[in-house]
């Protein structure tokens, strides 16, 4: 597995490990010691780690990838080039069941830079010959998440800056269940695109879903102001002038945000046979907050 120290594959993790799996583990920093886990110690351009990683293994797991990286080449480099090391991992461990982490940016690569190379890992998972299955996550949200963190803490003042348009979303550990679940299955998902969500019917308006945050944090009203994408863009060009390589609203993140579509679409979910979500948006925003706050993020 890549990617088990961050936010989706600590969650992947946690659940394969409670359903019996042994997960071998890729890290680029020493870690505690864990069962069930074995550390392997490496990164995604080192292929000898990844062939320890992949040595013995009955599934590949492919979570890792970049977000937020300054050029359209270190885009490349941490979702293209990377998913070709792991896979080429994993054909020389003699692994066929390759499971794919993407994003609903690659169906517009042409709007950013991460889109484009989450298309162009697609690509390379779709060419490898192995018995694959790809993964669009819609807005991921639960305890340990850093990206929507700020929506929480801006509900909890009781006004929220908000996109136009529209979005899915799903909670970390209903993905991670689908994930675990996807490793074990070599019937009905291979060969397949999956866009997972939380089961709500043409997803959420941003203002709906930022209402369905406040009401978690025990806000009962809300005033949300539209972000025009105007707005968004010029936001990205003066955040990475005032913080450049720690920026986080970048050009690049500010024109995937402006897009109005962010719907999981329809026909994608995987079969109900395979998986459903089974927690209730509200409950899962609700645990979020308890968890924020046992943390004291929030």
């Amino acid at each position: 597995m890549t990617g088990a120290t961050g936010f989706v594959g600590g969650a992947t993790m946690r659940q394969a490990v409670a359903a019996g799996w042994h997960v071998r583990a890729l890290t680029r920093r020493p870690q505690p010691e864990r069962g069930g886990v074995t550390w392997i110690a490496g990164a995604l351009d080192d292929k000898d780690s990844l062939a320890e990683m992949a040595k013995g293994a009955d599934a590949v797991m492919h979570i890792a990838g970049v977000v937020n990286v300054p050029t359209r080449a270190a885009f490349e480099a941490g979702n293209a080039t990377a998913t070709a090391h792991v896979i080429d991992a994993a054909r020389g461990a003699g692994v066929t069941r390759f499971v794919h982490v993407s994003s609903l940016a690659a169906r517009e690569p042409g709007l950013s830079n991460y889109g484009w190379s989450k298309e162009r890992a697609e690509a390379v998972v779709k060419d490898s010959g192995l018995d694959w299955t790809i993964v669009r996550p819609p807005a991921v949200f639960g305890p340990g998440d850093t990206e929507m963190l700020d929506l929480f803490r801006m509900a909890r003042r009781g006004i929220a800056l908000v996109p136009n348009g529209r979005m899915s979303a799903i909670y970390v550990d209903e993905l991670a269940r689908l994930l675990v679940t996807l490793a074990a299955d070599r019937t009905v998902s291979i060969g397949q695109i999956y866009e997972p969500d939380d089961g709500k019917p043409t997803g959420w308006s941003h203002r709906g879903f930022a209402r369905a945050v406040a009401r978690a944090v025990g806000r009962q009203r809300l005033s949300t102001l539209a972000t025009p994408a105007l707005l968004l863009k010029a936001g990205g060009r003066l955040d990475t002038f005032v913080r450049r390589g720690r920026a986080k609203l970048t050009p690049d993140r500010a024109r995937y945000i402006a897009h109005p579509d962010w719907v999981a679409t329809e026909g994608k979910c995987p079969p109900a046979e395979l998986w459903r979500p089974e927690l209730d948006a509200d409950e899962a925003l609700a645990e979020t907050v308890r968890w924020y706050r046992r943390k004291g993020w929030l």
